[in-house]
């Protein structure tokens, strides 16, 4: 123990150092005692209106994967192969060629007829649920600004992310859980900072796990207290809470160390909690086999213990870096892809849809742009298409089998119903409850917010 005639000498920080031996002790007396404990700052809060969802599961396909070779099928690419039309002349990372026709089938699926890509036909089982959107585009052909316009809503990596604004303006259900959780097994190209909350509080960044290895003790190390009892960690932390009483005193409003101890806060209390919810090994076996083996299976089951839970935003980021990055080899690159993420992402809908879950969890599917219908040089690749892209939506609040937007006759522009990266965000945060141009944050002179100054919402999608 400290000696008390040294607390007054003593930053927050040193204290915590001096008592801490792991994340169980660096918490507060106020998660053992909810009389003493101040309100979190992540508790729920009351939406603008009536949400359609209650929560998020953003499926982010890293490095962009072929609009006409998933659910933009283009029969005119096989009638003029090799050609180049004036439509070829966009902008993209590298130096394109002539027509790539897609050797993939496409058949229509469920009632609604909507054709999807035979690699997909699981997933197409859903497609009723689904909302295509074949008109999608952004800004910038290269990876790392359309990443950041993807999950941050704007070209550079200084503003927050997407998971960050929505639990800034709603709060989590679970405060025994981080609100925002992101699962990548690696780093993106842009890395933390896509799922950063830059000037919002500290709190409101996602809590990243690496779930290369689901093990809940190598996904979250050094989770558990192994050499004090629970008797032992509530004197230290009982010594903390007065500490902390008298530091705050005179630093109100100091965010950096507000945000260093919300997350001890909630280190001490996922000791129990996340013990759990990450433990995907509960789940009975016929359930994970549904699900599949693959390190993206995993993290689809993963994602949806999570959101029963409570977690307000997951992200679930396919591989490391940008597996989707087909600029070589790209018809069986897709083909591989494409059969990976089919089965967990069908399971994922049918395991939501049988705990009556899915009408109130959106799922979101797509990367941060798309490909050329044209082929890179003479390796069988696919560039950077940025003009025009698919992605879709389902569950909460999303008018199921429906198609919205066309792009031309080749794949490489939207044309009609154009929806733009701000639209989008604009409609996930409407479904959630949330007007995107009230949401907002003062810094550095202006009020800030997701959409920037455009973004609206894509009402043709919302049931």
């Amino acid at each position: 123990m400290i000696p008390s005639d040294n607390l007054n000498h003593m930053s927050r920080r040193d204290i915590l150092q001096k008592v801490g031996g792991g994340f169980g002790m660096l918490s507060l007396a106020g998660m053992l005692s909810a009389a003493d404990a101040a309100p979190s700052s992540v508790l729920a809060q009351t939406p603008h209106f009536k949400p359609k969802a209650k929560r998020v599961i953003f499926l982010f396909m890293s490095g962009g994967p072929s609009q006409v070779d998933t659910f933009d099928p283009k029969p005119m690419l096989q009638k003029f192969a090799g050609q180049r039309p004036k439509e070829a002349d966009i902008r993209t990372a590298s130096k394109t060629m002539g027509l790539l026709p897609s050797p993939v089938k496409f058949f229509k699926a469920g009632k609604s007829g909507i054709p999807v890509a035979e690699h997909l036909s699981k997933t197409a089982e859903h497609i009723d649920d689904m909302a295509i959107i074949r008109s999608m585009h952004t800004d910038f052909p290269n990876h790392a600004p359309a990443l950041c316009m993807m999950n941050l809503g704007t070209l550079t990596p200084t503003r927050p992310s997407l998971g960050s604004w929505l639990t800034y303006g709603l709060g989590s259900e679970n405060q025994n859980l981080p609100g925002f959780i992101a699962l990548c097994p690696g780093k993106p190209v842009v890395g933390p900072k896509l799922w950063g909350s830059a000037f919002l509080p500290g709190k409101h960044q996602a809590t990243h796990i690496n779930n290369k290895d689901l093990t809940p003790e190598k996904m979250i190390p050094f989770l558990k207290n192994d050499v004090l009892s629970s008797n032992e960690q509530k004197r230290q932390l009982d010594l903390v809470q007065a500490i902390n009483k008298q530091h705050l005193q005179p630093r109100a409003g100091d965010n950096e160390l507000e945000t260093r101890i919300k997350s001890m806060e909630m280190a001490y209390r996922m000791q129990f909690a996340a013990t759990d919810a990450f433990d995907i090994s509960r789940e009975p076996e016929k359930l994970q086999e549904a699900y599949g083996k693959s390190e993206f299976s995993k993290a689809c089951l993963l994602a949806r213990r999570l959101s029963e839970r409570g977690v307000r935003f997951v992200q679930v980021y396919y591989g490391n870096r940008q597996p989707w990055d087909t600029h070589s080899n790209h018809d069986k690159s897709n083909e591989r892809l494409c059969k990976d993420i089919d089965q967990p992402v069908a399971q994922l809908m049918t395991d939501l849809k049988q705990r009556g879950l899915l009408d109130e969890t959106l799922i979101v599917w797509g990367g941060e742009f798309g490909r050329t219908p044209t082929a890179q040089g003479g390796i069988n690749g696919r560039d950077h298409n940025p003009y025009g892209f698919c992605m879709w939506l389902a569950g909460g609040g999303i008018k199921g089998g429906t198609i919205h937007g066309e792009s031309d006759d080749f794949g490489f522009r939207a044309m009609q119903d154009k929806v733009h990266v701000h639209d989008l965000h604009a409609t996930i945060l409407h479904l959630m409850g949330i007007d995107h141009e009230r949401l907002t944050y003062h810094y550095s002179g202006r009020n800030f917010r997701l959409t920037d100054v455009a973004g609206e919402v894509v009402q043709n999608i919302i049931a």
